[in-house]
């Protein structure tokens, strides 16, 4: 990793520099093998995101989808729709009210999520394994700090 300072005044004062470094190696590395794992089920990075948001809720509306990837709703449908062909996800309606549709994911979709997330875990347990006691306990402050945050939310 470059050599960026860091405050050791702290230990939970983290350099930003020093992050994003870490950050950048991280995502290039994983990225990598994420793309190659994902072309073998012709999925798509959007795909994937969505069935990682899918793998986390009990199903989400359409609106709800758009929302998350920052797209249209038109768009989404067409993300859902390919997903749909490829058996991650299924429509269900609304016992309320039939005209509501909800998208779920699969076990096929979950199984691809789960496994994504080993490898990602994986690479970066590796990447891990090589870092300095400093380097490591920025990380470690910068996912407390992460972990905080989405606490809020």
């Amino acid at each position: 990793m470059k050599a960026s300072t860091l405050n050791t005044s702290s230990p939970q004062k983290v350099d930003p520099n020093r992050l994003a470094d870490f950050v950048m190696m991280t995502q290039r590395s994983c990225i990598l093998n994420l793309s190659s794992e994902l072309n073998r089920g012709n999925i798509s990075f959007p795909q994937f995101f969505l069935l990682t948001y899918l793998s986390s809720e009990d199903y989400l509306t359409m609106s709800a989808i758009a929302k998350k990837m920052g797209h249209s709703t038109a768009a989404a449908t067409g993300l859902v729709d390919r997903l749909e062909k490829l058996g991650f996800v299924e429509r269900v309606h609304a016992a309320e009210d039939r005209r509501k549709i909800m998208v779920r994911i699969t076990n096929n979709g979950s199984e691809i999520v789960s496994t994504m997330r080993q490898h990602i875990a994986s690479e970066l347990a590796n990447i891990m394994e090589d870092l300095d006691e400093v380097d490591a306990s920025s990380v470690a402050a910068a996912n407390q700090a992460i972990e905080g945050k989405n606490l809020e939310s």
